[in-house]
């Protein structure tokens, strides 16, 4: 058992007395390893509030360096911090708000050939990549890793997130769906803007990287319904909310009726 030290305690009060997280909540956020994909628009608040909530290593994987234009939306990184690496920024930022979590640095690209390796040291992992891309294929890794996954996107004044957990079934013994049956086909490359292109309101990853971190948060503190088969939608502009249910397709090809291996699909 992950015991707490009295800074702890005292730093996690306002969590011990939550009936739903409690001292045993607390020492499982302590235990826990999540893998943050990005630390940029939705990273940064997902980064912050674990840190603060308590997770024990926070692993976050990005190639990038801070530009000024982040500065509007990716709130973990300051002016003094341009041109640094986003992984040592985000890094400095967390050790100043909780010197009790330990920080993992990636400074590289998620690829075909390293996601099965970086996911599976961790427990968890929080996609708050900018491209489909990354989003299928860390779907499919945390598929093959066997980890639960919570995935959010952003547009110009909306934004979604869901969690999935398709390695496990449901308790009619159904698999639970994958990002592939919410999405199955992969849009093609440049249909859709950038944010560069698009642009995006910075309050508007706040809100979905925050919600990104509750979800992770009761996923593992084990209270809650979790958003599994749900995705969630947020319309900014008139702050509207709506849930759409999805269900598991025997068509997908990770746990439907003819499963792919990852190294056929990291392609596709």
């Amino acid at each position: 058992m992950t015991t707490l030290s009295p800074a702890e305690l005292e730093r996690y009060a306002r969590h011990i007395v939550l009936q739903d997280v409690g001292g045993p909540g607390q020492q499982k956020l302590k235990a826990a390893r999540v893998l943050v994909i990005g630390a940029g628009g939705l990273g940064a608040p997902v980064l912050q509030y674990l840190a603060a909530a308590g997770v024990g290593t926070l692993g976050v994987v990005d190639d990038d360096t801070v530009s000024l234009s982040n500065l509007q939306r990716q709130v973990i990184h300051d002016t003094d911090q341009l041109g640094e690496p986003k992984v040592a920024s985000a890094a400095e930022a967390i050790a100043r708000l909780n010197p009790h979590v330990k920080v993992e640095p990636w400074a590289e690209r998620l690829c075909p050939a390293n996601a099965l390796a970086l996911i599976g040291r961790y427990d968890l992992v929080i996609d708050g990549s900018d491209n489909f891309a990354t989003r299928y294929l860390v779907s499919d890794a945390c598929f093959f890793a066997g980890k639960p996954l919570v995935t959010g996107a952003v547009g110009r004044l909306d934004g979604s997130l869901t969690l999935l957990k398709p390695h496990e079934r449901d308790s009619e013994g159904t698999p639970n769906p994958t990002y592939r049956c919410l999405f199955p086909e992969r849009p093609a490359d440049g249909l859709l803007p950038t944010c560069a292109e698009a642009g995006v309101l910075g309050a508007l990853t706040g809100m979905i990287g925050t919600m990104q971190a509750m979800e992770a948060i009761k996923e593992i503190a084990g209270f809650g319904e979790g958003l599994i088969g749900r995705l969630l939608l947020v319309d900014a502009r008139d702050m509207r909310f709506e849930t759409i249910r999805y269900r598991w397709s025997a068509k997908n090809p990770l746990n439907g009726t003819a499963p792919k291996r990852f190294e056929d699909l990291v392609t596709v």
